[in-house]
């Protein structure tokens, strides 16, 4: 997702059912600011003017609203990133995530789409995670120049 200006923070917020606050407001363009999934230490180091707990509270709502997906990193790190869904009743952007075992980075493969799962009579999926583990292209390359 590219940065967002404080109009499309707005109408993204509104088209997902979240009142607008200043906080929200800065939480969303924070998000939209970063190439990765975000984790909370990450987040509270960027934004300094809001406590930890604001944070959280904020991105458990942009969860509800299907603003944000949350996955936990390789590193059993809780990790946020802006949806591109256009609403607040369906996440229309799942993708797989991948984790970098040499450097701990966490990339979004928005290409490469979740593969269907056929699930069980009787269960019901509300969210899905998806994450690979490897090496990233740039710890891979380090490793055959050994």
């Amino acid at each position: 997702m590219e940065e967002l200006n404080d109009k499309q923070t707005e109408l993204l917020l509104k088209e997902h059912g979240i009142r607008l606050t200043a906080n929200r407001i800065l939480i969303a363009r924070t998000l939209s600011t970063m190439s990765y999934p975000a984790s909370m230490k990450e987040l509270e180091a960027k934004i300094q003017t809001i406590d930890k707990s604001n944070i959280f509270r904020t991105l458990l709502l942009f969860k509800q609203h299907h603003l944000v997906h949350q996955m936990e990193d390789g590193n059993d790190v809780v990790r946020f990133e802006l949806c591109q869904s256009q609403d607040e009743n369906t996440d229309d952007d799942m993708h797989v995530h991948f984790y970098c075992e040499r450097c701990q980075h966490t990339y979004c493969l928005s290409d490469t789409p979740i593969p269907l799962v056929e699930l069980p009579a009787g269960f019901e999926q509300s969210s899905v995670n998806y994450m690979v583990k490897g090496l990233c292209p740039k710890c891979s390359r380090r490793y055959y120049l050994k």
